[in-house]
């Protein structure tokens, strides 16, 4: 029998942050039970930490110069093949709840059903613009510092609609699936927009919580001119000198972040129960990972963009007892694995194009650790001026774009990256070096995200004079199936609907 898939990505997740990744304080049950039973992934890592070209990756194991995803306004097209692809082709039922975050009109990606709309809009209008080399903002939508100035408790927000929304509808699918599909197996891609920015949450998650207990960032605010170059950049990009941002401003949007991720937790625990509620939970592989991290003040920073530990770094947790003894892997792994992980795992006997990740079955499976494996990243959104890579490798992060001077940091030593190495041992980042230039046409892959970004300045401005088109995902759900209806046997359709089934009733 084929094992049910429930993939759960939350949004902007630092690894850091988990009690599974060492961190004595935020408090996640739910997590800590997949953690301690299963399989988890020390080293995981987004390979492009912007929300749009890191699902894409995720959904392809493409990285963003092989699909297109440059940024989080670049289309993600239909013709690539992704995991939800595979497993239809094996038999699955695929359905997402939440979060896509593709550009597009192709608002489904292999996915039989979506439950919910996007939280973002799906069109050209985010596209960044390299020609301001990174000298002026795009204010209506670049980051600022409102979320961390106004860090704190509301009843409702925004993402508090929406991830209510989707746990909701998402319990309700597994339980239409039961009830009545049962011999089917299923994907189900679980996608929460928390604990990403504003950092805000209920009073009860608030309440878990208090103040003296969140700690501030490791790595202190650091001047101006201490900061890299990208890094700058992404000072300037957040607006970061238009507030005073104090060490109560941290702690507070600390804490929000921690209860948002209790808050995600809660919501996982949830989804647990009720696979248990039906039956199902045995026979499901449950996958906890997010899109990317998130600075938190580190270095006087916010959010991501970056190949910083803090902004890259993310959890990936699999679970399945009965099939995958409980382990910690060291071995460098990146969202790029998911896609043929999953159609492994799905019984995909081979992929329809080369990808840029790994099938971790054999790693989930107890094979030993590679101790050669590597993880690269590109980076081609806002915050740079010309492409950005990562070679993660063993104990070595090597970080290189040409505007920029080469970074290298030994992470067994220095986890905070406070000493680049790359002149203290310019061999080995000559090295590096030569191998990302192997591996990518820089100059070539700059031209093409040049192009793409002017000509889709271009179209969403010509789409805002007349008609615009909305390739906003609109959910579907039939009335006339729902519920009571005339079309139906009122006692048969409230017999199956009700879960676990009645006993028959005794006749006289």
């Amino acid at each position: 029998m084929k094992p049910n898939i429930l993939l759960v990505m939350a949004d902007q997740l630092a690894a850091r942050f988990l009690p599974a990744y060492g961190n004595p304080v935020v408090k996640t049950p739910n997590l800590d039970r997949l953690a301690g039973e299963g399989v988890v992934f020390d080293n995981a890592y987004s390979n492009s930490p912007l929300c749009v070209p890191a699902r894409a990756v995720a959904m392809s194991g493409l990285l963003p110069s092989r699909s297109g995803v440059y940024d989080n306004a670049a289309e993600f097209a239909a013709q690539i093949p992704t995991f939800a692809h595979y497993a239809r082709l094996q038999g699955y039922r695929t359905c997402l709840a939440g979060k896509l975050h593709a550009i597009g009109p192709d608002q489904l990606h292999g996915f039989e059903e979506r439950l919910t709309t996007d939280i973002y809009p799906a069109d050209f209008g985010w596209t960044p613009d390299w020609r301001l080399r990174g000298g002026e903002r795009i204010d209506w939508w670049y980051h600022n510092m409102t979320s961390v100035k106004q860090a704190g408790v509301a009843a409702i927000t925004n993402q508090l609609e929406y991830d209510d929304e989707v746990a909701f509808l998402a319990r309700r699918q597994l339980f239409d699936w039961t009830r009545y599909q049962r011999n089917d197996p299923f994907l189900l891609k679980v996608s929460f927009t928390h604990p990403h920015d504003p950092y805000v949450n209920r009073q009860a998650f608030f309440d878990l919580y208090d103040n003296h207990e969140i700690a501030p960032p490791s790595v202190g605010p650091l001047p101006y001119d201490g900061l890299d170059p990208h890094e700058r950049r992404l000072y300037d990009m957040a607006a970061t000198d238009d507030y005073e941002i104090t060490a109560e401003d941290v702690r507070a949007a600390r804490r929000g972040y921690c209860a948002s991720i209790s808050y995600v937790d809660s919501l996982i625990g949830s989804l647990i129960e009720t696979l248990e509620t039906c039956g199902r939970l045995d026979e499901t592989i449950i996958i906890f990972t997010a899109d990317h991290g998130d600075f938190l003040g580190e270095r006087g920073l916010w959010y991501k963009m970056s190949f910083r530990e803090p902004a890259a770094r993310i959890p990936l947790i699999v679970w399945q007892p009965a099939r995958f003894a409980p382990r910690r892997v060291g071995q460098p792994v990146s969202l790029a694995d998911l896609a043929p992980t999953i159609a492994a795992i799905a019984g995909a006997p081979d992929l329809a194009t080369p990808v840029d990740g790994t099938n971790l079955l054999p790693l989930l499976e107890g094979a030993a650790e590679d101790c050669d494996a590597t993880v690269l990243g590109e980076y081609l959104a806002e915050g740079v001026i010309a492409p950005m890579y990562m070679l993660r490798r063993d104990r070595w992060k090597f970080i290189h774009t040409p505007s920029d001077p080469d970074q290298l940091f030994d992470l067994e030593v220095d986890p905070h990256e406070l000493t680049n190495l790359a002149t203290v041992e310019p061999e080995r980042a000559s090295a590096f070096r030569a191998e990302i230039e192997a591996r990518f046409d820089i100059p070539a892959i700059t031209a093409k995200v040049l192009e793409s970004q002017r000509a889709r300045h271009m179209i969403f401005a010509a789409l805002r004079h007349g008609k615009a088109p909305s390739w906003d995902f609109q959910p579907e759900r039939d009335a006339a199936t729902q519920y009571t209806r005339n079309t139906l046997d009122v006692t048969s359709r409230d017999q199956q609907s009700r879960f676990p089934p009645a006993p028959p009733p005794q006749k006289r």
